[in-house]
Order: structure tokens, then sequence, then C-alpha cells
């Protein structure tokens, strides 16, 4: 969700960022969207990507496809150096204690929106909305400065803490319905790519509670 989402709000995405998401599963997502034609991973840590191809392989198949480019280092510095590069940019982080802190503050926000081509997604891990919705409220206020576009998305996924995680998705496009898929497999072609994703699923995963509508 936190790869197709963005992906299908986006007309034509070529250029995609993986920030963290050293296990490939987003990889293993975003090369199914055909019209894309790079995608890098960014990882600070080697080693994550080690342990996942060796014990994690259905989705660290993610890496051995050919459009896919691994660079590993701090998403900071690369972001500074790659201004308006990338249509979608996804930030598969842990949760923000210790070193993923970072990525729940403004400055992250600031370098990912620099980072951007003209009518670029950014998609980011946003936390669940039981357990973290002043944290939520926090990112999407400060988001809203730099993005003419932000909404906060969550899926349903068992082993969570709640069963739920959040995404904040942003684009530098006033016109962009994040809400809505602009673009849909089809139907046959869904149903073999994607076990959880479908456009159903896209819409309905804006619809947000009344507690979560209202705090935000």
């Amino acid at each position: 969700m936190i790869t197709h989402l963005p992906m299908n709000s986006h007309p034509n995405p070529k250029k995609v960022l993986v920030i963290g998401g050293g296990d490939g599963g987003v990889l293993r997502e975003v090369v199914k969207h055909e019209s894309v034609e790079e995608v890098v991973l960014c990882e600070i840590d080697e080693t994550v990507i080690q342990v996942s191809k060796k014990y994690l392989p259905a989705m660290a198949v993610g890496f051995q496809h050919p459009k896919v480019k691994v660079h590993i280092g701090d998403g900071f510095p690369f972001l500074e150096s790659h201004t308006s590069t990338y249509d979608v940019i996804i930030t598969d982080s842990s949760d923000p204690v210790g070193p993923a802190e970072s990525l729940y503050q403004s400055r992250y926000y600031e370098l990912m929106k620099n980072a951007l081509t003209p009518g670029g997604i950014i998609s980011t891990q946003g936390e669940c909305q039981w357990l973290h919705l002043p944290l939520i409220k926090e990112v999407k206020d400060f988001s809203k400065k730099l993005f003419p576009v932000v909404e906060y998305a969550y899926t349903t996924i068992p082993t969570y803490p709640s069963g739920q995680i959040g995404f904040i998705m942003c684009s530098n496009d006033a016109s962009r319905n994040l809400k809505e898929p602009v673009r849909q497999w089809p139907k046959d072609v869904e149903n073999k790519l994607c076990r959880y994703y479908n456009s159903d699923i896209h819409r309905a995963a804006f619809v947000l509670p009344t507690f979560v509508r209202n705090a935000l």
C-alpha cells in the first residue's frame, strides 16, 4: 500500500526513490509498474539488505530487477544532492524512535519536496491512528506548509500494533487528487499483481474515522 497509493496517483512515474525499505518489498512492488525506468533504493544499513536476502527472499526478490539501483548511505545527503529528480519518493522507515526520528521532521520533508519533479508525490510511513494521532497531526500540519496537497491514508496489517498503519502522502501539484487513482491495471492483471491493493481499496484508504478526521 505504501507503494501503490503514490504510484497509481501519478500519471506517469518514471523515476522512483525509496528511502529505507531494505527488505526489498517496496522495490518488488514498484517495478510492477511498467512506466518505471529506474528505481533507486537508499538504505543506511547494508546489513538489513544482506539479512533480508537470506531470510526474506520473497521480499528481497525486488533487488534482482534490472531497473533497481542500490545506494548505501544516509537519505539526507542523498536527497540534498538530487534536486528535481524523482517522480515518486517512498520512505519505508521504522518508527520515530532513535535513528528514524529525523524522518518525521520538517527538514526531511523539505528535502523530499526539493527532490521531486513537478507533479511529484511522496509517500511515507505515517504511524497508527489509534496510537500516534498527535504525531500524525504534527507531521501533517508542517507538511501543509510545504505542499499544496497533503493526505493521511491507512491500511490494515495484522502484524502491526493495533492492526493498522498509516501513510502521509503529499504532492507538489495543487491539482492532484491523491484519493483517486489516475492509473489502474485491468482487473485480470491487477488480480495477478496485487493480493491486497485494488482501485477500490485505494479510495477507501482515505476514508477516515470521525475522531481522526476531526483531529486532523
